[in-house]
């Protein structure tokens, strides 16, 4: 018998919507610049996801918020996560390596895990289907898997 599933929550892209109240798309991405892997979100963990760019001044100008947000809230299973939506270089590889360097040089005390959006997959099934057209935006996580509203990355 297939495991119940609530009707009352929406789920995740049955439409191709990303709505609040859905169940949060997979990360689904090509490398982690900063921090292990996480490759699925875990029960009772909040997560702020933030979609952003190491060339962009506002993103750049944002991240200090966010590492002061992680260093706070982290004791009470907050997680942010960073999500280099917007890189494009060649290859991963080279996205990969710029974005380290450029990390270690603009934003050395970053204490959040940062991923890779090399293909543009994570932007698809976040900023897309959720008709956001801006970074930084960010996401929230509830602990029971459910999105949240976007936000600015400032707020």
């Amino acid at each position: 018998m297939p495991p119940s599933v609530d009707s009352t929550v929406p789920q995740a892209h049955a439409d191709g919507v990303l709505r609040v109240n859905c169940l949060a798309p997979p990360i689904k991405v090509e490398s982690w610049v900063r921090g292990p892997p996480l490759t699925s979100f875990r029960p009772g963990t909040r997560y702020v996801i933030v979609f952003w760019a190491i060339s962009s001044i506002y993103c750049v100008e944002a991240m200090p918020h966010l590492v002061q947000l992680q260093e706070k809230y982290k004791d009470s299973g907050l997680e942010v996560v960073g999500v280099a939506a917007s890189e494009r270089a060649p290859t991963v590889d080279e996205d990969r390596t710029t974005l380290h360097a450029r990390l270690a040089d603009k934003l050395p005390n970053l204490n959040f895990r940062i991923a890779l959006d090399y293909t543009g997959e994570m932007n698809k099934l976040w900023m897309d289907a959720s008709a956001s057209f801006w970074i930084p935006s960010s996401f929230i996580v509830s602990p029971d898997g459910r999105i949240g509203p976007a936000m600015k990355a400032e707020d």
